[in-house]
This record gives structure tokens, sequence and C-alpha cells, in this order.
């Protein structure tokens, strides 16, 4: 499996990151909106934009749902198993960590370590949640928020697929940046492994342990 976590959202027309395997006309991308599920109709209004990067790319595209998947998580492996590549949207990285332990995201993407050219991307809170933990991120988003349809108690739980926390949108022409200073600075005086992104900025990994 390969890793492209990046701060912001990748833009049609820039250059194909090098971290993707080369395009085979067959591939299939996953997109999750779920980290914008508290935002009501804003939430829908990025897969479009995503979509047409991502084809841009070689990929053809559908939206993942992880909600399909509260109810019945025993299916997501296989949902998986039919896409070559999973992009995972910015928006709470509270949320979307909720979203992924409800649904048993981390158990089914364990499934598809194998892959070599399976790519786990995301941005943002995307690319959040596949540290340690969120800690340093609740300078950043608000970590009691459980849109409708998330039952109570559900712990936001990361993937763990690199041992440093990411902290978005540093020293960025963004709104979030102040915050994220102070996350980082929070890290930095704890002695937290993390890495800091500005906009622009991605990380590839080209295959895990």
């Amino acid at each position: 499996m390969r890793l492209l976590l990046s701060s912001w959202y990748l833009k049609p027309g820039t250059d194909r990151p090098a971290v993707l395997p080369p395009p085979t006309g067959t591939a299939r991308a996953g997109i999750v909106l779920n980290a914008l599920d508290a935002y009501g109709p804003s939430r829908n209004r990025n897969l479009p934009r995503e979509m047409r990067t991502w084809e841009s790319f070689g990929y053809a595209c559908e939206e993942l749902d992880l909600r399909d998947h509260f109810s019945a998580p025993d299916g997501l492996a296989a949902r998986l198993a039919t896409l070559d590549l999973v992009w995972v949207l910015g928006g709470n990285a509270f949320v979307l960590a909720r979203a992924m332990t409800r649904s048993r995201f981390a158990d089914a993407l364990r499934e598809q370590r194998h892959r070599p050219d399976f790519v786990y991307g995301g941005f943002s809170a995307g690319a959040c949640v596949t540290g340690p933990d969120l800690r340093g991120i609740d300078l950043i988003d608000d970590p009691d928020v459980h849109p409708d349809g998330y039952p109570a108690g559900i712990e936001p739980s990361c993937l763990g697929l690199v041992p440093f926390r990411i902290v978005p949108h540093w020293r960025s022409d963004h709104p979030e940046t102040a915050d994220a200073e102070r996350a980082a600075a929070h890290l930095t005086e704890a002695g937290l492994s993390h890495r800091c992104l500005s906009d622009g900025d991605t990380i590839g990994i080209p295959a895990l342990p």
C-alpha cells in the first residue's frame, strides 16, 4: 500500500503525483467526504471537484460514504477490494475519525496493505487521521461535533499508518493557519512527533512496511 498525504486538495491540471502507480486505464477511486458530514449542503459541492481531479489522473471515481457501513461494517473490506485508491477529504478530523471507527475502516484498510499499488490518500483531516492520534488537532477542529446519524459514544480512533501527527495548513493562506501554528507549538512543547504541512506540501510513501 502507498500513501499520499496533503495539506490541501489537489487541483485538476497539476502534475500527477509521483507516488501514484502508473495509470492502467481501469483504476478506480473512492472519494470519502465524511469529514464534511456536519457541514450540510456544502458537503456535496466538493465531490465534483475531486472527481475532476482524479479523473485527470486516470481514475474512474465514485463516492465512498462510510455511513453506508455504520450498520454493516463487514462489507467495507469487499468494497475497498474493488478500488485502487481511497481519497479522503478534509473537514472535521474528529468527525472523520468517528466515521472510520463506526465503519471499522481501519480493519478494512488493513486487508489492502498487501496490495503494492493500492493508495490511501487524503488532505487535511484525511491526512491527520493517518497518525497515532489527534492530539493537537483539537486546537484546529472541534472535537465534540456529532453529526446526525452518528451514534453517541463513538471514539475518534486514528489509523496509525504513520508514526507522527500531521498539522495541516501550517503557515499558509488559510483561515486555520493561526490554529495550526498553535497546534504545532503545543506538540513541540509536549515532545510529540509531528510533521507540519503547508498548503501545497505533500508526503508520498511508495510502500508501507
